[in-house]
């Protein structure tokens, strides 16, 4: 692992009028590296999320990147039933300038990495739930970012593709070498994908380290959440 993160949040603080969603939030990521953001849902984990990305500000603290290249994994696939998979990673390249041949061969990598080369030229609407997501993973990368942002990415899907999924997000991990991001309550992807997990509940870090290492914590706070428990300090009148 690089001495030098590539991304630092900190002491992050945010409200929404009298709601204190961040209190104080803070960590790193190194490149190569999948950190779990993990907790109940409205603990907080999007909205740091969006505050990476600049699509809000925080009330105080700082997020240091020593990359502008973020791809970002939305929640629901996010593709534009109106063009092509093709042009839907088009998008992403833009800026670029590249021509027709230049975003070709580009897209047409990147789909390769996840499998749908040959789905190139087709509607979103044709695919399947687990392809449409492999889709938004491909454009997510389409710039080869150094960071990689991933919102509850198997959210609604059945268990197979769930591991489906987990897969190309580990094999996208080793091709990139990004510092990726999984925000996430699904316990097979924050065991499976990450290298290490970040718990949080009511907008603060509760418990962090690697996932093996929550497993068998006898901290309360991991402990109720990786069993599932409604026993422990998360109280289920509070989530």
């Amino acid at each position: 692992m690089n001495s030098e993160p590539v991304l630092q949040v900190k002491n992050i603080h945010k409200a929404f009028g009298d709601r204190k969603i961040l209190q104080g939030v803070s960590f790193d990521v190194y490149a190569g590296e999948m950190l779990g953001l993990i907790g109940p849902s409205g603990c907080g984990k999007s909205t740091i999320l969006k505050i990476i990305c600049g699509l809000l500000e925080p009330d105080s603290g700082e997020v240091i990147r020593r990359s502008d290249e973020i791809g970002l994994v939305f929640q629901g696939s996010a593709l534009l039933n109106s063009l092509s998979v093709r042009n839907n990673l088009a998008l992403a390249l833009d800026s670029r300038n590249l021509s027709r041949v230049e975003e070709d061969k580009i897209i047409r990598e990147k789909l390769a990495l996840v499998e749908l080369a040959d789905f190139m030229y087709a509607s979103p609407t044709k695919l399947s739930g687990g392809q449409q997501k492999r889709t938004s993973f491909a454009r997510a990368i389409v710039n080869d970012p150094k960071i990689i942002l991933y919102d509850e990415p198997t959210t609604g899907l059945d268990p197979v593709m769930s591991t489906v999924i987990e897969d190309y997000m580990i094999v996208l991990s080793k091709q990139l070498s990004a510092a990726s991001i999984v925000v996430t309550h699904q316990h097979s992807t924050w065991t499976r994908t990450t290298n290490r997990v970040v718990l949080m509940f009511e907008g603060k870090i509760v418990w962090q380290g690697t996932p093996e290492e929550g497993i068998k914590s006898s901290d309360p706070f991991i402990k109720q959440f990786a069993s599932g428990s409604r026993e422990g300090p998360m109280l289920a009148t509070k989530i």
